[in-house]
């Protein structure tokens, strides 16, 4: 029993539904089979009851007047009377008599005191000197004298009906039973053709090929909703992987990018240190020139070590504190700190269609904003040429929907940045000029700085060209004004 449980649960789906429906169809036909024949043979027993009783008024004359010696007279059924203790002191027999009606049932205590306690009842019994043979017999006692009259009927006729039938419906119920499972291996082995091919192509996926997909399964059926679901399963797996891909390789672009930035000043500060160490520094002045380059390579380590801690809090998404800001105050601010830093360019806080500027609240995080106008403005100041004129424009953009989108955009009119160095503007570390941050002073992360605090005020800042020629950074962040600018704060 137990080889059996293993064996099937090991076997195939297909197998198993087979062997379930198989199992199933048989205990229908045999059942069938049983009940059929037990109806069959009430009722054939039922109708011979019947008929004993109702013979036992034409049974009982016969019975005494061979008792008084007169001449026997042929019956439908066999009679027997008996005394008060059970022996038949008469017979009667049915039709003309052969060997196997002169058989006489077992007649073994039907005493008086059974009869009249049993008159009526039907029974079977068995044959004398026969076992096999059956016979159904119904007994009643007689008016006028202490005898009873048993009627009696051999079943051999019922139970060769009863046994054709039987078989009948068992030999149909098998013939069916192989047609059904024949035609149920064919419907469910094309039933599950489909799944084959699934199966196929989820080993052509497990070996790495994540472009395969499920087509051409109706998506009303279990197959084709089972195929769409693994298409989109797939898609979000291939996504994963892509974008696993991308991260892994943007990260070991940016491990390599600062390390290459954090070794350079290091290397100049070594150097000038062993310069002083070996004595190679003869006069103050060449002194004082060492600790300057020292001095500013360690401004520059540091500004590029806050920058990297800057993006790292960034990426990790922390929870800010956020309340409303007003960005056109953010330009003005700046506008007079760029005055201040360098005065000889024209700084020019304006609308965003040259119109008078207006107020663009949004909700966020100050710091990180004014950090952001910082970034994109000293940006402006640094990669243009001396006295090139910078413009800051702030407003509001009406969307489709009925709502605003606060807008500042941060404008200069040098030579602009174009083809693929636009597209990677934004990314860590990337510059068009490899030298052209240590030049400036730069860490190359300004720009990443911006792009990632926009997008955790799930607002976009985009690079496009300035009219008449430059380059104007677009930041959209959207737009919330404050209940009460006075106590705002969340």
């Amino acid at each position: 029993m137990n080889l059996l449980a293993r064996r099937f649960r090991t076997a195939s789906l297909r197998s198993q539904l087979m062997a379930l429906t198989g199992v199933l169809l048989a205990i229908s036909v045999l059942v069938t089979t049983l009940v059929a024949v037990s109806v069959l043979r009430d009722s054939l027993v039922a109708n011979i009851d019947d008929e004993l009783r109702a013979s036992i008024p034409t049974v009982a004359p016969v019975l005494t007047s061979a008792l008084q010696g007169e001449v026997n007279t042929p019956v439908s059924n066999s009679g027997f009377l008996l005394d008060a203790d059970g022996n038949v002191i008469a017979t009667a027999r049915s039709g003309s008599g052969n060997s196997a009606q002169q058989s006489t049932p077992d007649l073994e205590g039907m005493t008086l005191d059974y009869v009249r306690a049993h008159e009526g009842e039907a029974r079977t019994v068995g044959s004398v000197g026969s076992s096999e043979r059956k016979w159904r017999i119904v007994s009643a006692k007689l008016t006028m004298f202490d005898m009873s009259v048993v009627v009696a009927q051999p079943l051999d006729r019922t139970t060769a009906i009863i046994s054709g039938v039987g078989l009948l419906t068992f030999s149909f119920g098998l013939a069916t039973l192989l047609a059904a499972m024949t035609v149920g291996w064919v419907m469910v082995t094309r039933a599950f053709q489909p799944l084959r091919q699934v199966e196929a192509t989820a080993a052509r996926i497990a070996d790495g090929d994540l472009s395969q997909r499920m087509e051409g399964y109706n998506p009303q059926t279990e197959i084709g909703q089972l195929s769409a679901s693994l298409n989109a399963m797939l898609g979000h797996i291939e996504d994963a992987f892509d974008a696993r891909t991308r991260s892994e390789t943007k990260l070991r672009r940016f491990v390599a990018d600062a390390s290459h930035e954090l070794r350079t000043p290091l290397v100049t500060i070594r150097g000038y240190s062993e310069l002083y160490r070996h004595g190679a520094l003869q006069t103050p002045e060449d002194v004082g020139k060492a600790m300057d380059r020292i001095e500013s390579e360690s401004k520059r380590m540091t500004q590029l070590v806050e920058d990297l801690l800057m993006l790292a809090r960034l990426d990790e998404r922390r929870v800010a504190t956020n309340r409303h800001v007003d960005l056109l105050h953010l330009a003005y601010d700046a506008a007079s700190d760029a005055h201040a830093t360098a005065p000889d360019r024209a700084v020019v806080v304006r609308g965003l269609e040259d119109s008078t500027p207006e107020a663009a609240w949004v909700h966020g995080d100050e710091s990180k904003l004014r950090q952001v106008v910082a970034n994109l403005l000293t940006n402006a100041l640094r990669y243009t040429p001396a006295g090139t004129p910078l413009e800051l424009a702030v407003g509001l953009e009406p969307s489709v929907d009925g709502t605003f989108t606060s807008v500042l955009q941060v404008r200069d009119h040098g030579p602009g940045i174009h083809g693929q160095d636009a597209e990677r503007v934004f990314e860590r570390f990337y510059r068009a000029d490899s030298s052209r941050t240590r030049e400036t002073g730069g860490t190359g992360l300004g720009l990443s700085i911006v792009a990632a605090v926009i997008e955790q005020h799930d607002g976009t800042v985009k690079l496009s060209e300035t009219n008449g020629g430059g380059a104007t950074f677009t930041v959209r962040i959207p737009h919330s004004a404050p209940v009460d600018h006075a106590s705002e704060d969340s």
